[in-house]
């Protein structure tokens, strides 16, 4: 592991526009946290770690996410609400404000990279207002040694100034705060936000973009983790389906939890340097290993905590989506580096509240692609103002705000490399059953490990083989069989105690898959639609 002095470097930010600012370039984690704390931005929690609170914004702000539209744009992004174009002389034009904002001023910044494979690697330069977003950049990018630093060439910058706040009259954003994407200057600019989400994302997106149209490789919304036998395993699944929680396993190597790609030559590598994992709740007995994650060089955001210091991560009063930033060696169990090869399992992670899918299927092909796309998972009541009782939320590709291109591409991809590799393609119900929230409970989340475990080492299909049910409303095949696991919770049918009550219910929620689905019909493929659920 490299060891991060702090960097004698001196550096100018004239050639951004940033005129006489006092940079401070590569600080240490020890020194940003004092930093943070010295200037009443932060406190330590009595783990060691920073907590911090991010402001206006607690979690990303996807109306406010523009990407400017130019020669290398036009006709490749899919444009919409989610792909929002934003004019390339606005963008120069509100740059040069924010640069003008951050002149003068204190400004910290990081040279750091990310996708751990060499041959994709991308050099960012971060240029941070507060000492915390660039501790946050630490944590979440890749770290280059001191050598690497000595002739580092930034591909792309990160400017950040959440107290920099737009004019929509006059510059063009939705409202005071924006993130944009500049893909022929290479510049992701973040403003009138604190949530360090942004930052990470933002960049993600701008892979999302250049790793499909340019190296030939699919970038993925999901973890990923390896078994000693050098199998690699992918979860996909949108925030709160257990993405995190459920690819750090003791028994096997963490090689990311959030952002990778899968190469032409079928090996997958983490495109960060560290996590990002929710802590609503969180408990050591049900997640040591992000539990103990957080310790100094850590960074809590918007959680609670009492005068000495002790967290109270059942707190939501500030937001639900509390979360830790930690580097990734944090955590004990890790692929170094984080690269691996011969993906073997992909699971598609889905909270589904209406308690209706089973909690582990098999997709084929057909269905893999379908599932991939819709991009399913549930909204349960609370979590957002105005939600009472589960509501169906589609993301495609299982990270819609983050793909610049049309869905469809990145399902193409993965269909070619699911087949090419041999994958199996598991759907599985993190949710709950028993009946809908509010009726049923949570999977129990021993369960959940156990059926993961048994779909990775083979003793689910060789149970099932032959004796798989198949669903009759969404066409899945379900094993009857699971080690480890009590068979009545492998069908949740007979988990509700109601058979006219569970298939009103699952009908719903098939006619929602359909609804989401019509806006993708055009481009689908015929084995793709046949994937769709049967009623």
């Amino acid at each position: 592991m490299v060891n991060h002095t702090h960097a004698t470097k001196s550096i100018s930010l004239d050639a951004y526009g940033i005129k006489n600012a006092k940079v401070r370039y590569q600080l240490s984690p020890n020194e940003l946290q004092e930093l943070t704390i010295s200037k009443g931005q932060g406190q330590e929690a009595s783990s060691g770690a920073l907590a911090v609170k991010t402001g206006e914004f607690t979690g990303r702000s996807p109306m406010d996410r523009f990407i400017v539209k130019d020669d290398i744009t036009k006709d490749r992004i899919w444009w919409g609400n989610i792909n929002i174009p934003f004019d390339a002389d606005k963008f120069q034009r509100l740059y040069d404000k924010v640069t003008n904002y951050l002149s003068e001023k204190e400004v910290f910044v990081r040279d750091s990279y990310a996708c751990a494979d060499d041959n994709y690697r991308l050099n960012i330069r971060v240029i941070n207002e507060y000492p915390w977003s660039n501790m946050f950049a630490y944590n979440m990018f890749l770290r280059p040694t001191e050598e690497e630093l000595k002739d580092f060439s930034a591909e792309w910058t990160i400017v950040n100034a959440p107290g920099f706040m737009a004019d929509p009259e006059i510059d063009g954003t939705r409202q005071h705060n924006f993130a944009i994407l500049d893909f022929t200057r290479k510049i992701a600019l973040i403003g009138g936000t604190g949530y360090t989400g942004e930052i990470k994302k933002g960049i993600f997106s701008a892979l999302n973009f250049v790793l499909p149209v340019f190296k030939n490789t699919l970038p993925m919304h999901c973890s990923a983790n390896v078994g000693k036998d050098g199998d690699t395993a992918i979860f996909f699944g949108l925030s709160g389906t257990g993405k995190t929680t459920l690819s750090t396993d003791p028994n096997r190597s963490l090689i990311g939890d959030d952002e990778h790609g899968w190469t032409s030559e079928n090996t997958v590598f983490n495109f960060e340097g560290g996590c990002y994992a929710k802590v609503i709740n969180l408990s050591r007995d049900q997640e040591p290993e992000i539990y103990d994650a957080i310790k100094k060089g850590a960074i809590l955001e918007n959680i609670v905590m009492d005068d000495n210091g002790k967290v109270d991560f059942a707190n939501t009063s500030i937001t639900q989506n509390t979360r830790v930033s930690y580097p990734i060696h944090h955590i004990d169990n890790i692929r170094v580096p984080s690269i691996g090869k011969n993906p073997k399992n992909i699971f598609f992670l889905t909270a589904d509240a209406f308690g209706v899918l089973p909690p582990i299927s098999k997709l084929t092909p057909g269905q893999a692609a379908y599932h991939f796309i819709s991009g399913y998972t549930a909204k349960v009541a609370g979590t957002e103002a105005g939600i009472t009782e589960p509501v169906p939320s589609f993301s495609a590709c299982f990270g819609a705000p983050f793909m610049p291109l049309h869905p469809t591409k990145y399902a193409e991809m993965l269909s070619k490399k699911m087949q090419e590799a041999g994958v199996n393609v598991w759907l599985v119900n993190t949710g709950w059953t028993g009946g809908p929230y509010g009726v049923g409970s949570r999977m129990k989340l021993k369960f959940t490990r156990a059926m993961i475990s048994a779909a990775m080492d083979g003793s689910l299909e060789a149970a099932n083989k032959d004796n798989y049910h198949v669903h009759s409303v969404f066409g899945v095949k379900q094993p009857r069989t699971c080690p480890n696991v009590p068979t009545e919770v492998l069908s949740p049918r007979s988990t509700w105690n109601d058979d006219e009550g569970y298939y009103k219910t699952a009908f719903k929620l098939s006619q929602s898959f359909r609804d989401n689905f019509k806006q993708f019909e055009e481009f689908a493929s015929d084995e793709i639609m046949a994937g769709a659920p049967l009623k």
